[in-house]
């Protein structure tokens, strides 16, 4: 049977095909009724055996000439015209195949309409109307395969029937499955028209359809369980089974078109056939669309499903559109023109699934055509989109839920977000759609006002609620998304994105979706270019502006045209403000006829110039009037209607001169039409006016003639038929909703910023009015926006420059705070918080990002807020998870938040202390405990999660909670918590369970992936926490300042320039905090430094860096001015421990090291100085290589802390051993042991020379910088020399002279100049160099002033001496260096010797005496001068100053001092004038002594090196001992100073000053000297005249001799008188001539001793004084022994002669 079958047809590919079909038909005919049906098979039959494949080009039958077509075909038409079932069936079955495997071609339309295929394609679709279920769906088979077919054009009318076809069984199909196959058949096949409409060629890919998603808006109550798949089988086996190859050789060949055209392939759009049925389709669809119910029939619901379906395919048109719809204008027309139109009238509907449709399709429209209708989507956007998102109170819930559905679609796409803002809100011509967007969406997430009445059930305000929040998330994360994608392709060079590369949610090439190339040029105005945000914020900034004249002009009209004019948004011209009346949208009507209705003269002429802009030509008064009312609101004010009216019935008359006699028939008319346009439309009037009243009373009104009746009738039922509507107040004051929530969270102000230039559409339904409104604006839209911005009105802009985000944001950014915030406080609902939070999370990317810091730090805080961590007994899930997404920010968007970090940083620092309350782990503060509770240090918290807890300061104030700017637990703990409280407490401590540490160490590691400015941002937010935390007074912790180590450790690796600024904040924290009053702070602090620094010790250090200098700093500063002992030890030994186990790392280093170790060397605590220079000394001896290695001037840094341990006062043997080190660094300076000296000097830091040292080394400024390091060693040295310890002072005098004697060898004599300047005079100055201020202050004579100058610190005679013989010493050592330097070093100890105190003088004189004696042979004689000069000037110096102090006694009184009363009585003498006498005596022992030494200085240097001295030198030799000799015989002449100093050495119980010694011991040595002169040098004495000078000497001798040993007073001539008259001498003269009798003698030997021509020269001068002393009395007998030896030996032979 099968072969048989096999074989029916023939051997033609047709025939097999054909012949069975046939042979069906054949059996399954009835045969009376179909006989000629079954000849005609059976003739066809016979004719295909004897045929074989033979190509025809022109034949529609593949293989078959085209007769032979006609006639295979023919049992097939009689087939399906029998409407037979079983005949059909098969015939349909035959035609499916034929179809499928294309072995049919031609193009069918019904032209002609006698056409084989035509007629097939016909009785296909008639038989459609069996009403039976197979043949229904073999019906849709066929249809959907011969459109499938690649060589089957099915056109015009034929494919509308095609179409109509399978309508009709969509809309009345046997069941269910036939009506959805029957769609999903439309929609492939609308897939397949417009596939190829797009390619322009019949073979194409296709896609299959999903029915699945035809289902998903409509026909869900016709799917009988499995009928989706079926359905979906059906299409895809009809899709599949046309996939075959056609035929080779068997090609379609269209006709060309009868109206030109260039044939089959021409790309001309306007006449391409296949592109013409994609067009005619979609008009028609629109069209089909667009059917509206009759009156008698509103609810024909066949025509609704019609509808719908119409609308569905149309959405599937635009789903699956191409580039075709923007490229080819006709088809972006079609779009415009048709689309739109139907969109418009179907808003009239309420059916659901329409307005579902509508918004599917301007979804589509939206994401694809935008750029082509940026009108129509600025009108549709309103209409469809915020007329329902604004309309909170009284909502359809489907319809709004389908509005939020629409917008979270869109907003998935980031482009077209940016796109709608760039180009509406941007726009001055365009509405706000975005910032509409945004502020509907937080008016539906607020809900309706508190008080208001609304439809809307309980479920459905929370799921408003929650989608509108989901959309604003959407919002802000499409910001965030293009912001990222344009910073990448920033970032990576890319080429910028052009117009509208838009990505979808479906699965094509965007590219194809949004082809770019095409759109440009289609749309000549499109901003082809990537737009300015410059040029776009100026648009921006003249929308605002203009939008805040509107305002003020609906308020105050006047005030409102003078904003605008003044800021020139308007012209100052009454035309430009009539332009601006009529063409700009938002005006109040109301405040419009206001202001024209105005008696002021500029508004005057606005009001003409607006009624002139009117052209009422050939309109009748009816019309003119209603066209004229419907731009304004007349006012309520008589007056100003008057002067409306009566400039309009002057422009009517002027444009119709013909209408009335006058002007004033005009406006009597006007007047009438106004009164009865009220009385027959107003609801409050009860009593109507009748067309004989209106007639009545517009008599006479025409000059005194009465208008026609019939034209005062035809106007009178004008007006009552259609009211004169003037135009309605499109704007009303917005009621804002505040609440007490809103307070709480402090909204009210973000609310005001969302609303200020808001205004609320009322919610008005899409009805007939509203469709006409809008139609008619499509109309003007061309021309009205002549007014703004002419050149872009157009143009659809395209920006990549991320700084629009910023306009965006501040448009956004306070509803979306409010939006979230509100929700999330009010909802408990788990999804409703994560997607809140997720808007935090996306909102503060954004402003982070662009760097918008109010906007990010207001979500950071508040979102820092809702974790509610500073009232964690109130937390729930919902904080807990904000507590997550505050962490993900944090390792998210770390590198943005600047100071925003506090917020977060605090929030961590508070999850780490409520973790710890809940493990039971002791507090912070018992690290810190005071004494008084250091017995409680151990407890710590019970573990309060499993034993309750304990009702303690800390633990209470945690529950009890705060606000969230409490930083540290209040002050008011009295009162305890209740027992629920701390249960719900430690369940809410269970939830913080699902945050780890790790997370929270976390955020803290990542820091060291943050950037340059974050990272610095970073860490001074922490320094603000971990301040914060120390800082408090009951609960201090150290959580943040752990994580400041942690971090500071993570960071050091970064470069130096980075972790220089990070380190200057942490820096200044531990220096703040280590001074911090809080003891246990400090410490903990100073000790985390420690360890932050051992760490950073570890990483080496180049040389000439000064940064671990810098990371030492904090150390030094908080060890010079911290007051705590404890700290200041600690510091000590952090230094040490770091020092010796990082020795070999520290560089720079050791400038803070020896700092803190200066400071601790002057510090007050004995184990301080002992426990650093324990460091100290092992550093010297161990380390000092070290010291040096990298920068020499750690070298001065270091002698400067040994000279400060050096002044130690708790211990001599710090001070000795650091004395010690200095000698060393001195040796090693010396040996060349620092390693710069094997560098380039060129490369030297420069002469390390501090403040300290700077006025005593001036000299050194020029010298070699490596020698100038001795400076501070030396110096250091000289001023220990002043120290009050015997040992110190000389163990330092001794150091410093052998450096200087052992080394000296390497310094220039410019060097050693600086020495003796800087470092050695200063040494004797300190011992003598304030004794000479009496030298310089003249006029003192307070008593005060002569206390003695030498404290603790002088020298003893030890000291001196050892100080004066190593100057001499090194003096000599160096004398060849240093011999420019003689007369400073004899001055020098000239002023010793001058000094008040024994010792010093022994010293010069024997310091003096040695340099003699070492140099005198080297000495030359200007050099010898130098130095008697010096003695000279110390002299006089000392004789002037001591004059003068003797002046200060002058002013006792002498009365009883000059009497010989008793010498005991110290009644009548003062405190002040005893203190005087005590200070006179005293110096003048001093003097004495002084100037005796002085003298023996000058006798010895004389007698040692006399024979080197010249006569110069003699003489100044001479001078001094002459001056010295004058000045003791002066004192002890002036008899009334000697009484008053016995007096007062009496009163004081002191012993006399020996001024007769003094006096005889000068002439002595001055008579020595001269004689030695006269003998041992008679040539100088010859040149000087030696003898007259000792003739006068012993003269003067021999009379103080004379004159105590005679009478008292007498002269010498006075006193011879007889024998008889000898009185023997008191007790005084007796003493002093004793005490003279010596130097008598001395003279008497000298005067023997003259050779007898010089005795007997001078004879006549002493003879006389000889004879005086033969008649004297005296004391000695050597005298007269003497005296008789002269006379017998010199005057006796003189005699003789």
């Amino acid at each position: 049977m099968s072969s048989s079958s096999q074989s029916l047809g023939g051997a033609t590919r047709c025939g097999r095909v054909i012949g069975p079909s046939l042979d069906k038909i054949i059996k399954n005919a009835a045969w009376r009724k179909h006989t000629f049906l079954v000849s005609a098979c059976k003739s066809v039959l016979d004719k295909l055996e004897s045929l074989s494949d033979s190509p025809d080009p022109s034949s529609p039958l593949f293989g078959l000439s085209t007769s032979d077509s006609d006639a295979v075909l023919q049992p097939l038409l009689l087939s399906l015209d029998t409407a037979y079932s079983k005949v059909v069936e098969p015939a349909l079955d035959c035609s499916f195949k034929l179809f499928s495997l294309s072995l049919l071609r031609g193009e069918v339309c019904s032209s002609p309409p006698d056409s084989l295929l035509y007629k097939l394609i016909h009785a296909i679709c008639k038989v459609c109307g069996l009403g039976e279920e197979s043949i229904e769906l073999a019906v849709l088979r066929v249809l959907l395969a011969a459109v499938r077919s690649p060589r089957i054009l099915i056109r015009g009318d034929c494919l509308l029937h095609l179409v109509r076809t399978c309508y009709n069984v969509y809309l009345g199909g046997f069941n269910g499955t036939n009506q959805i196959c029957a769609k999903s058949v439309l929609a492939q096949i609308m897939l397949i028209v417009f596939t190829r409409s797009e390619a322009n060629s019949m073979d194409v890919s296709l896609k299959t359809v999903n029915v699945n998603d035809l289902l998903a808006i409509t026909d869900k109550n016709v799917n009988e369980g499995n009928s989706v798949h079926i359905c979906q089988g059906f299409i895809n086996d009809v899709i599949t089974a046309g996939e075959a190859a056609p035929p080779p050789d068997f090609r379609l060949i269209l006709e060309p078109p009868e109206e030109g055209g260039d044939g089959v392939n021409t790309e001309d759009e306007g006449t391409n056939k296949i592109r013409e049925d994609g067009f005619l389709m979609f008009k028609n669809l629109c069209k089909l669309s667009m059917k509206f119910s009759s009156q008698e029939n509103t609810d024909d619901q066949i025509l609704v499903r019609g509808k719908t379906l119409s609308l569905e395919l149309l959405k599937v048109i635009i789903d699956n559109g191409g580039p075709i719809w923007r490229s080819d204008e006709r088809f972006l027309n079609a779009i415009k023109q048709y689309l739109c139109l139907s969109l418009l009238k179907n808003s009239a509907l309420s059916v659901m699934s329409i307005f579902q449709l509508q918004c599917a399709i301007f979804t589509s429209l939206l994401r694809k055509y935008r750029s082509g209708m940026k009108s129509e989507v600025g009108i549709f956007f309103p209409m469809l989109v915020l007329r329902v998102l604004e309309n909170v109170l009284q909502p359809s819930f489907l319809q709004k839920m389908t509005v939020l559905s629409l917008l979270e679609n869109i907003c998935h796409d980031p482009y077209l977000i940016i796109d709608i803002f760039v180009n509406f809100d941007c726009d001055v011509e365009s509405p706000n759609i975005f910032e509409r967007i945004v502020n509907g969406l937080l008016k539906t997430a607020l809900g309706p006002p508190p008080g208001s009445s609304t439809t809307l059930t309980p479920i459905q305000d929370i799921t408003f609620r929650h989608e509108s929040v989901k959309c604003l998330v959407s919002i802000i994360k499409a910001m965030g998304t293009w912001m990222d994608q344009q910073f990448s392709v920033g970032e990576s060079l890319s080429p910028k994105r052009v117009e509208n590369e838009v990505p979808t949610d479906n699965h094509s090439n965007p590219n194809e979706e949004e082809g770019t190339t095409t759109d440009h040029e289609f749309h000549p105005d499109l901003s082809s270019d990537s737009s300015d945000a410059a040029t776009l914020e100026q648009r921006r900034t003249y929308k605002i502006e203009l939008q805040k004249g509107v305002t003020l002009f609906n308020r105050k009209p006047s005030k409102g045209i003078e904003f605008l004019i003044s800021s020139k948004k308007v012209g100052s011209s009454p035309d430009e403000v009539v332009s601006f009346l009529r063409n700009t949208t938002g005006l109040n009507a109301t405040m419009i006829g206001d202001y024209l209705g105005e008696r002021e003269e500029f508004p005057m002429k606005v009001m003409h110039a607006y009624v002139d802009s009117f052209d009422f030509k050939e309109m009748n008064f009816g019309e003119a009037i209603r066209f004229f009312l419907r731009g304004f609101r007349l006012p309520g004010e008589a007056q100003k209607i008057d002067r409306i009216m009566e400039k309009f019935a002057e422009r009517f008359c002027k444009c119709n001169p013909n209408s009335f006699s006058s002007a004033d028939t005009a406006y009597v008319l006007a007047y009438s039409v106004i009164m009865l346009n009220t009385d027959a439309h107003n609801i409050m009037v009860k009593e109507k006016m009748t067309k004989a009243d209106f007639i009545r009373n517009n008599r006479g009104i025409d000059d005194g003639k009465d208008l026609p009746e019939e034209y005062l009738g035809a106007l009178y039922d004008q007006v009552v038929k259609n009211e004169i509507k003037m135009s309605s107040d499109s704007s009303a004051p917005e009621s804002r909703q505040s609440n007490g929530l809103n307070k709480l969270l402090g909204l009210d102000g973000i609310l005001n910023l969302v609303y200020w230039t808001q205004t609320e559409e009322k919610a008005v339904g899409a009805n007939g009015l509203l469709i006409k409104h809008i139609q008619e604006k499509f109309r003007s839209k061309s021309g009205k926006s002549e007014f703004f911005c002419r050149s872009c009105r157009s143009a659809y802009h395209v920006v990549t420059d991320v700084a629009i985000l910023r306009f965006m944001v501040e448009v956004s950014w306070g509803p979306m705070l409010a939006a979230f915030s509100v929700t999330l406080d009010q909802s408990d609902d788990r999804l409703a918080a994560v997607e809140c939070l997720r808007g935090f999370r996306y909102a503060i990317h954004v402003t982070a990002v662009m760097g918008m810091q109010t906007q990010r730090d207001a979500f950071v805080t508040s979102m820092a807020k809702f974790t509610n961590l500073h009232c964690a007994g109130d937390m729930k899930q919902k904080n807990v998870d904000a507590v997550k997404a505050i962490i993900s920010i944090a390792i998210e968007d770390g590198n943005h938040l600047q100071d925003a970090w506090e917020h977060i940083l605090t929030c961590l620092s508070r999850i780490e202390h409520l973790q710890l309350l809940g493990e039971g782990a002791p507090s912070d503060a018992s690290y810190f405990t005071s004494s008084e509770t250091e017995e409680k240090k151990g407890l710590g918290f019970p573990n309060l999660k499993k034993k309750g807890a304990l009702q303690n300061p800390v633990m209470m104030a945690v529950v009890r909670g705060g606000s969230y700017d409490s930083s540290a637990i209040g002050p008011n703990v009295s009162a305890l918590v209740k027992q629920d409280q701390i249960n719900n407490f430690i369940a809410n401590l269970n939830l913080l369970d699902q945050i780890g540490s790790f997370q929270l160490n976390n955020v803290y590691a990542h820091s060291q992936r943050l950037k340059t400015e974050a990272i610095v941002a970073f860490v001074k937010a922490l320094c603000k926490v971990s301040m914060s935390e120390l800082q408090s007074p009951t609960d201090p912790r150290v959580f943040s300042l752990t994580k400041l180590v942690e971090i500071a450790h993570y960071n050091m690796n970064r470069i130096r320039l980075v972790w220089s600024r990070i380190w200057s904040i942490l820096s200044d924290f531990f220096v703040s905090v280590g001074l911090s009053e809080n003891l246990s702070v400090a410490i903990f602090v100073m000790d985390s430094l420690r360890q932050l620094s051992m760490k950073f010790l570890e990483r080496e250090e180049l040389a000439n860096y000064n940064f671990q200098n810098e990371f030492l700093r904090p150390f030094v500063i908080v060890m010079q001015k911290s007051s705590s002992a404890e700290i200041r030890e600690l510091i000590v030994r952090c230094i040490s421990q770091m020092v010796l186990s990082r020795v070999s790392n520290v560089k720079s280093g050791w400038k803070s090291v020896f700092k803190v170790f200066t400071t601790a060397a002057a510090d007050e605590r004995k184990n301080i100085v002992v426990l650093a220079f324990e460091t100290m000394e092992k550093i010297v001896r161990e380390y000092f290589p070290y010291i040096t290695e990298t920068e020499a001037t750690t070298f001065t840094d270091c002698v400067r802390c040994l000279v400060t341990f050096t002044n130690s006062k708790f211990t001599s043997d710090v001070s000795l051993n650091a004395i010690a080190f200095l000698r060393f660094c001195a040796l090693k300076l010396a040996d060349g042991g620092l390693v710069w000296n094997e560098k380039g000097r060129s490369s030297s830091p420069g002469i390390p020379v501090t403040d300290d040292y700077a006025p005593n080394t001036q000299n050194f400024m020029q010298v070699d910088e490596n020698i100038s390091y001795w400076v501070p060693l030396l110096t250091g040295l000289s001023k220990l020399t002043s120290d009050s310890r015997l040992a110190i002072r000389k163990s330092s005098l001794e150091v410093l002279f052998n450096i200087l004697k052992d080394h000296g060898h390497l310094f220039s004599q410019t060097f050693w100049i600086g020495i003796l300047s800087s470092v050695i005079y200063p040494i004797f100055n300190s011992a003598w160099g304030d004794n000479d201020l009496l030298s310089k202050d003249e006029h003192s004579s307070l008593p005060s002033t002569f206390s003695p100058h030498f404290n603790g610190a002088s020298w003893d005679a030890e000291t001196s001496a050892m100080a004066a013989q190593s100057l001499v010493d090194l003096f000599v050592s160096f004398f060849t260096v240093l011999r420019s330097q003689l007369s400073s070093v004899v001055s020098l100890l000239a002023g010793l010797i001058k000094g008040p105190a024994q010792g010093p003088t022994v010293a010069g004189i024997g310091a003096l005496l040695r340099l003699a004696d070492e140099l005198g042979g080297r000495f030359s004689e200007d050099e010898w001068k130098e130095i008697f000069l010096a003695v000279k000037e110390a002299a006089s110096l000392t004789l002037s100053s001591f004059m003068k102090i003797l002046r200060t006694i002058d002013d006792i009184s002498d009365e009883e001092t000059l009497s010989d009363q008793d010498f005991s009585n110290e009644d009548d003498v003062d405190e002040e004038n005893l203190q005087t006498m005590s200070y006179v005596v005293s110096r003048t022992k001093s003097h004495i002594t002084v100037q005796l030494q002085v003298v023996q200085v000058v006798t010895d240097l004389y007698r040692i090196h006399q024979q080197s001295l010249l006569s110069s030198h003699v003489t100044v030799i001479l001078e001094i001992l002459s001056s010295i000799s004058s000045h003791a015989h002066q004192l002890n002449f002036d008899l009334i100073l000697q009484k008053k100093v016995r007096r007062s050495c009496s009163i004081l119980e002191l012993s006399e000053p020996p001024m007769l010694h003094f006096e005889n011991d000068t002439h002595q040595n001055y008579l020595d000297v001269l004689q030695d002169l006269l003998t041992y040098n008679p040539k100088v004495s010859l040149e000087l005249n030696i003898e007259s000078q000792l003739i006068t000497v012993c003269v003067k001798i021999l009379k103080m001799y004379l004159k105590c040993t005679l009478f008292e007073g007498a002269e010498l001539e006075e006193t011879r008188q007889p024998q008889n008259w000898i009185l023997p001498l008191g007790a005084a003269s007796k003493e002093e001539a004793a005490a003279r009798s010596p130097l008598v003698v001395a003279v008497l030997k000298a005067l023997r001793g003259l050779k007898r021509d010089s005795f007997k020269r001078y004879a006549p001068i002493f003879f006389p004084l000889l004879v005086e002393l033969v008649r004297s009395e005296h004391s000695s007998s050597q005298v007269p022994q003497v005296l008789s030896t002269v006379f017998h030996t010199c005057m006796g032979p003189m005699m003789s002669e």
